[in-house]
């Protein structure tokens, strides 16, 4: 039957029809939107299970027992059966290389996650078909399965020895088009109709540079000229100047979909150049704003970048200006 994706997952742990959460790595917590009804719903499950390499926020909203397990990460030597392994990676160019750690596993009763993931298949799946020891013992041949299974992994293992790795097809850059025509075909779509009240921004949720997804490196944004704090908010100078609104304020930004009015406070105005009535915060500092319950058709992708919020000054600040930003 069909799983649940994101979305169905918090809404079932809040109606109680799911009593384990298990999670391999990722911060379920802050990634996902509608940061305090997702905190609600976790606590809720009987059994919460964390397979991870570093504490977040995620290990903090709990059911009523709670493990958190740690796992090889991949600066670790992974030894299976005494041999070292080698796991494959994706960048964000489509590229795919080798990844293998260098030191020494911090417990030599630490699991990898392909064994890990073997090993709850050999307790649940029961599938003789699957030789779940052979895919955790030897990475090859989980490539070797990826290869049979997935275009473009042809010969999967030995290109993945060339320094650099490989890139993986993509038909637009060389021309490829699998239609009828065997030309791009463009799709025309009608742009939402955002009907803002005089008082109402659009807000989009962004990354900034020191990161990646809910990983923070650093403070500092070279993208934008950001440097010392995320709780920001870009806005247009029209938009200040009409609403009295100084660069290094601190504000509320609001949201209220279906009667529920969701709150996220101190945020620093930073005059930016963005389209009036809109603004952008980083994520995943404005998770708690975005109702989980909103989404696209289809893909049930949360609105991250549509979520309408209002914007509210706060009598007096409670903190000082911590942000500098060079225009």
């Amino acid at each position: 039957k069909p799983g649940y994706d994101t979305v169905d997952s918090i809404q079932a742990m809040a109606d109680g029809k799911v009593k384990t959460f298990i999670a391999m790595g990722g911060n379920f917590l802050s990634a996902t939107p509608d940061t305090n009804f997702t905190e609600q719903a976790l606590m809720k499950c009987d059994l919460t299970v964390h397979i991870s390499t570093k504490l977040n926020r995620s290990h903090l909203a709990h059911g009523k027992e709670a493990l958190i397990l740690p796992c090889l990460g991949r600066t670790e030597t992974d030894l299976q059966n005494g041999n070292p392994q080698r796991v494959s990676v994706e960048n964000s160019a489509g590229v795919v290389h080798q990844s293998h750690g260098t030191k020494n596993p911090a417990s030599n009763q630490i699991l990898s996650e392909p064994k890990i993931v073997a090993e709850l298949a050999k307790a649940t799946l029961r599938n003789a078909s699957v030789d779940w020891n052979e895919l955790a013992n030897n990475y090859d041949s989980i490539r070797k399965l990826i290869e049979k299974t997935i275009p473009g992994f042809e010969n999967y293992n030995e290109r993945l020895k060339k320094p650099g790795g490989f890139y993986l097809p993509n038909a637009a850059r060389e021309g490829k088009f699998n239609t009828d025509s065997t030309k791009a075909k463009f799709t025309i779509n009608q742009i939402a109709a955002h009907n803002l009240k005089d008082d109402e921004f659009l807000m989009m949720t962004i990354r900034s540079h020191d990161q990646f997804n809910t990983t923070i490196y650093g403070l500092d944004d070279r993208y934008r000229g950001i440097s010392n704090g995320r709780k920001v908010v870009f806005i247009n100078e029209a938009d200040m100047i009409k609403f009295s609104l100084n660069k290094g304020e601190s504000v509320s930004l609001i949201s209220n979909y279906n009667g529920v009015t969701r709150i996220a406070k101190n945020f620093i105005v930073v005059p930016y150049q963005i389209p009036k009535q809109c603004i952008a915060t980083y994520f995943p500092e404005a998770n708690v704003l975005i109702p989980y319950n909103q989404f696209a058709r289809g893909s049930q992708t949360p609105i991250s970048k549509s979520v309408v919020v209002k914007i509210e000054k706060v009598a007096v600040s409670s903190r000082q200006w911590p942000v500098s930003s060079v225009q």
